[in-house]
């Protein structure tokens, strides 16, 4: 009798181990945590900077429609100069560094004074490239999504023309050496992603 109940007990233990190792699906992030992963609008490679142009995307929120696309368009302008405003001192750094410049702290103060204009003049030639209006029914206020473009030829002919309406910067501007320097830094941002 102890033999005819250890041979059913064989298959049973068999069958029991066979259903404990089985592996277990993995619980969706969501239900671990509670979380929700949230598309972000506009995050594709061709709302990304690139070798030829500035890009940025922003939101803006508020019960008011009109009022939540100016935020939203006033956030991605402010980016993108930001970011214009970044490439540029990036590239007045190595190209002090890589010329001889007379006074390169005074080269340098000048160049970033003259490139804030020039932003600041750009951002008036920005082009909308896409916009998205989401409602939250709860309360009803409005998100829009914005993504605006500028041309990178347009920015250094602006950025050129100023330096070379200036006298003291014409000294020690040399027009393809900063080209030069500009394109790679635009390479190396639509390479990063930014």
């Amino acid at each position: 009798m102890k033999t005819a109940s250890s041979l059913l007990l064989i298959p049973a233990i068999a069958v029991l181990a066979a259903t404990g190792c089985k592996s277990k699906k993995p619980v969706p992030i969501e239900k671990q945590t509670g979380q929700v992963e949230i598309s972000v609008p506009f995050s594709s490679k061709e709302y990304r900077s690139d070798e030829n142009t500035f890009r940025a995307k922003q939101s803006g929120r508020s019960p008011d429609q009109a009022t939540a696309k100016k935020i939203a368009y006033q956030n991605a302008r402010a980016e993108m100069a930001a970011n214009i405003n970044a490439t540029v001192k990036r590239v007045t750094d190595q190209y002090t560094n890589q010329r001889t410049v007379a006074n390169t702290q005074e080269f340098e103060n000048k160049f970033e004074e003259l490139s804030r204009e020039v932003v600041n003049l750009e951002m008036g030639h920005v082009k909308e490239i896409g916009e998205k209006l989401f409602q939250d029914p709860s309360d009803k206020s409005y998100t829009y999504w914005i993504a605006i473009e500028a041309n990178k030829k347009e920015v250094f002919d602006k950025i050129d023309a100023k330096i070379s309406s200036d006298a003291k910067l014409k000294l020690d501007y040399d027009k393809m050496k900063f080209q030069q320097i500009f394109d790679a830094e635009m390479k190396k941002m639509a390479e990063e992603g930014r």
